[in-house]
């Protein structure tokens, strides 16, 4: 959204329903602008989507509403389900209708982007890369809500002609990250001196996106995707989940040592969480050579600079968790969970 108002002559339609995650304080910078309008409604909600459409008559829709915190699907499956695949499925049946009224040169144009994880492809040992050919195996009730979207999608475009385009995206960060997720909840628990708490050994292998580039790659496929198609956009920055947290301490003792000593210190190994995918890594191949999307980022420099975007906005921070989440664990294995 910021990029397309910034680089472009494109107006905005922002849609959100402003759950725990949604905060109006994230739109500080673009709020007021003339391209730019927010409107508060739930995408399972399909009379205010079809009177939204109708309204603004948009040329095309990225569809990135989603409950996307694993730890929280294994808390709370049913939410992921109606989100995900339930206001999935109403925003694809409100564009299809909406679209059929277009006149034939805007429905040849028109595109549905609806921007996905890799996660629905389950886990990966120490070799290889998701590509756009790898079968769906997902393993958490998040996982599998989203692999049940991207179904939907490619049945309304394969049933309805629906012009929609699917992306499979690695593990985004960076400012404006709402704190629960492990990057910017290590920053901020960290910074207040609190511990630090690490699944199992920390072993798990995930590969990271820095949200700029991934905001470029979605304008390339809005612009330049070819419907049906499939996209796999990922920042070829594989780390393991220790190395990451022990990267902003480190970051951090940098910046602003604490006087209590370096942050490792605050390093605590917990109880895994249940069914935890070992390893994710996107092969962006395709994107490349189709689209010419790179990543323009690598991981020491996006971190570096989300590290210094959150520790200039703690009052950001402390507005949008003020009551709503406190950095407790979610998603902690049940006394009577059998594997």
């Amino acid at each position: 959204m910021r990029q397309i108002v910034s680089q472009t002559d494109d107006t905005v339609i922002n849609v959100d329903k402003l759950t725990y995650a949604g905060n109006l304080e994230s739109l500080a910078d673009t709020r007021n602008h003339p391209r730019h309008t927010f409107c508060r409604a739930d995408i399972c909600d399909g009379n205010a989507i079809g009177a939204l459409l109708a309204e603004h008559q948009p040329t095309a829709i990225i569809h990135l509403a989603a409950e996307s915190h694993v730890d929280r699907s294994i808390d709370g499956p049913g939410e992921f389900v109606r989100t995900n695949m339930v206001g999935t499925y109403t925003m694809l049946d409100e564009a299809r209708r909406y679209w059929a009224t277009l006149p034939m040169a805007r429905r040849d144009s028109f595109r549905f982007i609806h921007v996905s994880t890799d996660e629905v492809f389950g886990s990966l040992s120490d070799e290889g890369r998701f590509t756009e050919s790898t079968p769906y195996a997902p393993t958490s009730p998040y996982s599998a809500s989203k692999a049940g979207s991207d179904h939907l999608v490619r049945a309304w475009e394969h049933t309805y002609g629906l012009p929609a385009i699917i992306t499979n995206c690695s593990n985004n960060y960076g400012p404006y990250q709402f704190p629960e997720k492990l990057i910017p909840l290590t920053i901020c628990k960290a910074l207040r001196g609190e511990v630090l708490p690490i699944f199992g050994r920390g072993e798990n292998v995930r590969d990271w996106l820095y949200v700029d580039d991934h905001a470029r790659a979605l304008r390339l496929v809005c612009d330049k995707g070819v419907p049906g198609e499939t996209y796999n956009i990922g920042g070829q920055n594989e780390r393991q989940n220790i190395e990451v947290v022990r990267m902003i301490c480190s970051q951090l003792d940098s910046i602003c040592p604490d006087p209590s000593g370096p942050r490792d210190r605050l390093i605590n190994f917990v109880a895994d969480r249940p069914g935890h995918d070992y390893r994710y890594a996107i092969d962006p191949t395709k994107i490349g050579e189709q689209l010419g999307w790179y990543p323009q980022e690598n991981f020491e420099s996006g971190l570096r600079r989300t590290v210094d975007w959150y520790i200039q906005n703690t009052e950001w921070v402390g507005r949008v968790t003020s009551g709503a989440y406190l950095g407790e664990r979610l998603g902690a294995p049940d006394e009577n969970f059998k594997k």
